[in-house]
């Protein structure tokens, strides 16, 4: 004991043997980047409401994308949401002289370069790396940017930060041939791509088309706060829109399904629907969003709930003490039905002992931690089988 006792008496002390409790993290975080022509530029806002918005960035008048996507995220059930105005393409900075394809090319190299950014330190950050100063964003959209440049830019922003989900948007128009020749962005377990265009009402320019991903981003959050984030956002219905740029077949989501690609599809007196729930990983681990997204929120709960452990004495009392509290943590989720299995064994294990910090491992100041983790996977596909049975008897063998 630290405290001295010099005279005779009673004495009470508290002690820390309780349990600490691990926060599940927030998983429906929003980060739009785009273009405003009014508003601050390469400062992240935060707005939880339409108005806010507008007050800020303007109106639908005021850009191209940015404004619509983020009405359709409060409209479709997000709350929390961060804008970041790259401010407006610099076309004008093109070389004299270029024209045709050459031009086109130099104003894409310009529109990429604004949503890369650049790292200027502490307050001179500008495009994503702007973001990287905010710990709360989970899901990250650039609306309307379909140029493969900016899509690798938010696919490697999610990886690096490690606990944030990408939502990539198709071309609006397929220019050569039908959906199978439709692009697909590089190969990542952190983002979604999703087709086809919404078609959206505009007080000004009347019903437009616009890119889904704002739109997905608050059916994320929606199905988030009614569910739970291991319930995968799909066979949602998308409010706010009224059609869809193309309609897609089933012989057609038959070729683009298994690629990662994710329909929005109109059914009759069903309305429109996201019709897809997988990632653009080719890792079959990491097929659904749903998988993904749980463990970026129990590893980031985790890690978040643990600093407590950090220059603790690295022994087995200290072991057991994560073990305890990791285990109270996957129980819940288990319990919230994100966890597959009939039992806690089956769904999750915890491993914090002697085998996993041998004396080397301690020598080194480190503690090892196993976790286990047993996702939930939607139902993609739903298999009824039926058959004829003889009346009033068993089927035969």
């Amino acid at each position: 004991m630290a405290t001295s006792y010099l005279s005779p008496g009673v004495y009470v002390e508290e002690v820390d043997r309780g349990t600490k409790p691990l926060e599940m993290v927030g998983t429906s975080t929003a980060a739009f980047i785009g273009e405003s022509k009014v508003g601050p530029v390469n400062k992240p806002v935060l707005v939880t409401n339409w108005s806010q918005f507008t007050k800020q960035f303007g109106d639908f008048a005021s850009s191209d994308y940015l404004a619509h996507a983020v009405y359709g995220f409060f409209n479709n059930g997000g709350a929390r949401a961060f804008v970041l105005n790259v401010g407006v393409e610099p076309t004008e900075k093109a070389e004299k002289g270029e024209k045709g394809d050459k031009a086109e090319k130099a104003e894409a190299r310009n529109r990429a370069a604004l949503y890369i950014g650049t790292d200027g330190g502490p307050g001179a950050r500008t495009g994503l790396k702007a973001l990287e100063e905010i710990d709360e964003i989970n899901i990250v959209c650039a609306p309307g940017q379909t140029d493969p440049v900016i899509q690798d830019a938010v696919l490697s922003h999610c990886e690096n930060m490690r606990y944030r989900f990408a939502i990539l948007d198709a071309p609006e128009v397929i220019e050569k041939g039908g959906v199978d020749k439709l692009p697909k962005p590089r190969d990542s377990k952190y983002g979604a791509y999703y087709f086809p265009w919404v078609e959206v009402y505009d007080p000004v320019k009347g019903n437009i088309f616009q890119p889904p991903s704002g739109y997905m981003a608050g059916i994320y959050a929606r199905s988030d706060g009614e569910r739970g984030v291991h319930k995968a956002p799909a066979n949602e219905v998308v409010r706010g829109a009224l059609g869809l740029k193309y309609t897609i077949t089933k012989g057609e989501q038959d070729l683009l399904n298994p690629k990662g690609i994710n329909c929005i599809r109109a059914f009759p007196n069903r309305g429109i629907r996201v019709w897809g729930a997988r990632t653009v990983s080719s890792d079959a681990s990491w097929r659904y969003v749903n998988v993904r997204r749980l463990f970026n929120m129990a590893e980031q709960s985790i890690e978040a709930g643990t600093q407590w452990v950090v220059f603790e004495p690295n022994d087995a009392r200290l072991w057991k003490r994560v073990t305890r509290d990791l285990t109270a943590f996957l129980m819940r989720l288990w319990r919230q039905g994100a966890l597959f299995g009939k039992t806690p064994e089956e769904a999750f294990y915890v491993k914090c002992d002697e085998e996993t910090n041998p004396p080397e491992v301690i020598d080194a100041g480190q503690m090892i931690v196993e976790v286990g983790m047993a996702p939930v996977k939607p139902a993609e596909f739903v298999i009824f089988r039926i058959g004829q049975m003889p009346a009033g008897g068993e089927v035969s063998e």
